[in-house]
């Protein structure tokens, strides 16, 4: 007969029972170490990993009924949480027994045992084992995915009098539950902004979603939002929670809003005024719990006035109790040598490429360059320069032309005079400055 892969200990002052089930288990079990006197814990369980452990409530001292089962107990958990401890109890002991399952014990078997009843108990304990060590396991990869994701946000980089003020805002709007609209172009950072007033609010240790709403399709809205029960819709085949659900207790963010219809527009504002949700084909009423966070780069309240209002203004009142303009790069120009290093630093390391550099003359272009896509481009920016570098120089030719500087100068020509100075300054960019060239 194969042996089960286990690894026991047994704990008892009796020779007899330790003997007998010791003999017994081995028949059982990978490995099976008995001993008598419970000193001999601490070095055994600090070398060897048990699945589970047999505990005898009483030993030889035995001045204080069942006290010393309840020490070891504690002391065997404060060393190794996640073993199974079964105390093995005579009939009087059963109260007792039961009370050290609230310290901890998984189970307890009575003397003298059936050898079925001890293989079962202990096949139970194993199992319960595993299921805590399969926990451990996945909540350490789950922690890991969430500091990883959040070591990418977080730091927003800035020492500019502009970003000083966002921080000052962040701070000052993260510990409460109120909604927060945040603004702002392409590429600046606004999940930046709603991760970090995650991270400082008191709901940090619980989740925090994201939701594109610019992705979501009109016919699957209020699936992906509100959830669906099974049957509720063709391929609807298993209940599904959506995620104003699974963001139950924590934050959910939902980015660009301003792409919603009327029509959906007019389903969100139903759910956040009442609080509360039903999943689709359902009648059941779920509460919400969720600290509301939104975010686009359209003109919400443009939008809004418009002889045919493309954003609803009750909606609009609804998700800004707090608003968040976060700026365009082109604006917190002292920020860029900092955001730049940091992402040089980071791509370094990704692509093993050490010891690059960025020359005085990148930094003064890249300050000069007006940054359409934000720090997002300047971020993709570096990562090409890093991959594309040579003897740890980062080619100059990574910008390219300024384009919207470029486009919105073109819009601004009235004069012959307007059209010299943009063709002195486009020549001096190209010369990197250079009046004699």
């Amino acid at each position: 007969m194969e042996l089960i892969d286990g690894n026991i200990l047994i704990v008892d002052d009796d020779p007899d029972v330790l003997e007998t089930a010791r003999l017994y288990l081995k028949q059982k079990f990978g490995r099976v170490v008995a001993i008598s006197n419970p000193d001999g814990l601490d070095p055994l369980l600090q070398a060897n990993e048990f699945d589970a452990i047999l505990l005898d409530m009483n030993f030889e001292r035995g001045e204080l009924e069942g006290e010393e089962g309840i020490f070891w107990l504690k002391r065997i958990k404060s060393i190794s949480p996640d073993t199974s401890v079964i105390m093995i109890t005579a009939y009087g002991d059963i109260n007792l027994a039961v009370e050290t399952m609230k310290e901890g014990a998984s189970d307890f078997i009575l003397k003298p045992w059936k050898n079925e009843k001890l293989f079962g108990t202990i096949m139970a304990a194993l199992a319960l084992k595993r299921a805590k060590t399969e926990y451990s396991r996945l909540r350490g990869a789950h922690e890991k995915v969430v500091n990883d994701i959040d070591k990418t946000f977080q730091d927003i980089i800035g020492v500019s009098p502009v970003m000083n003020r966002t921080f000052e805002l962040i701070n000052k709007v993260a510990d409460t539950d109120a909604n927060v609209l945040i603004l702002g172009e392409n590429g600046t950072g606004k999940e930046l902004v709603a991760r970090a007033l995650h991270r400082l609010s008191p709901r940090n240790q619980e989740v925090f979603i994201r939701v594109d709403l610019g992705a979501i399709t009109e016919t699957l809205f209020e699936s992906e939002l509100f959830g669906h029960v099974k049957g509720a819709f063709t391929d609807a085949k298993t209940d599904r929670a959506g995620s104003f659900e699974l963001a139950k207790g924590g934050t959910i963010f939902l980015d660009e809003i301003g792409n919603l219809t009327l029509p959906l527009q007019a389903k969100l504002l139903t759910a956040i005024q009442s609080r509360e949700i039903r999943r689709v084909g359902s009648n059941r009423i779920i509460p919400l719990n969720v600290r509301l966070i939104c975010a686009t780069n359209m003109p919400l309240y443009e939008m809004a006035e418009k002889d045919k209002p493309e954003f609803r203004k009750d909606l609009l009142y609804r998700i800004n109790t707090v608003e968040i303009m976060v700026p365009p790069l082109r604006e917190r120009v002292e920020d860029i040598p900092l955001l730049a290093r940091h992402f040089l630093d980071l791509y370094s390391g990704k692509y093993h490429k050490q010891g690059i550099k960025l020359e005085e003359k990148l930094l003064k272009k890249m300050k000069s360059y007006s940054w359409p896509g934000n720090v997002r481009e300047l971020q993709h920016t570096l990562e090409k320069g890093v991959i594309l570098a040579d003897h740890g120089r980062i080619p100059e030719e990574i910008l390219g032309p300024d384009r919207k500087r470029t486009n919105r100068e073109e819009k601004n020509i009235r004069t012959l005079d307007d059209m010299e100075k943009i063709m002195i300054r486009q020549s001096m960019d190209k010369n990197q400055g250079n009046l004699s060239q």
